[in-house]
């Protein structure tokens, strides 16, 4: 598979089959996405996988644990254009693939509940920094988790990276074992999708070229 392919066929699944995914695939995925930069090769990423195995346990756990505040700042306060508007329409999208009208916050929080069952995914990981990690670490969580979901996609497999995650940080760092020093930053679903979850045909939108790119001409 060609990177742009895989780049082109990887999008946030939210929407999965209980098909277990082996923890030795993880493994290989996770030590191939360790090739990702960083600077100085630093290295910041810490991985704790849930597999197949633990996943009916973590869940049984979280259930019996109290949502908390967030961890970090998911969004900015007052998020402004263009940016706010790329959220919403994404969240406008996804609702109405699901059939879900704008005023129906009950169905919208039994929506928003499922990101913490990992939308049915059979396996997952979190990824944790050090607390004394700065902007330029944080970045380099991105590259290595890009770099995942595209060998995931190579692999057969589908994603869902979650920021959301950052409202259990405490119940998550306590069921994983993470040390104190670190913090939660986000959780990674993966498994199969369900082709016939009408949400995983959401394609979401991307800003033209010249709205976000600057050539510098000769």
């Amino acid at each position: 598979m060609k990177v742009s392919d895989a780049v082109a066929a990887r999008k946030s699944i939210r929407a999965f089959l209980d098909t277990p995914v082996d923890d030795g695939v993880i493994t290989e995925l996770l030590e191939k996405a360790a090739r990702a930069p960083s600077g100085g090769n630093v290295q910041p990423w810490r991985i704790h996988v849930v597999g197949s195995g633990a996943m009916a346990r973590f869940r049984e756990f979280l259930g019996q644990r109290q949502m908390e505040q967030p961890g970090y700042a998911i969004y900015p306060p007052d998020l402004w254009e263009p940016y706010r508007t790329n959220r919403f329409t994404v969240g406008e999208q996804m609702y109405e693939l699901l059939g879900i009208a704008r005023d129906d916050r009950p169905a919208r929080l039994a929506r928003l509940a499922e990101n913490y069952g990992f939308f049915g995914a059979p396996a997952a990981f979190f990824c944790f920094i050090d607390r004394r990690m700065g902007p330029p670490q944080w970045s380099d969580l991105g590259m290595f988790l890009q770099t995942f979901m595209l060998l995931a996609v190579e692999a057969g497999l589908a994603t869902c990276p979650q920021e959301a995650w950052a409202v259990w940080s405490d119940a998550v760092a306590e069921f994983v074992g993470a040390p104190d020093e670190e913090m939660l930053f986000c959780g990674m679903a993966i498994g199969h999708p369900d082709p016939d979850a009408a949400v995983n045909r959401l394609e979401s939108e991307r800003m033209p070229l010249e709205q976000w790119a600057n050539i510098i001409e000769a």
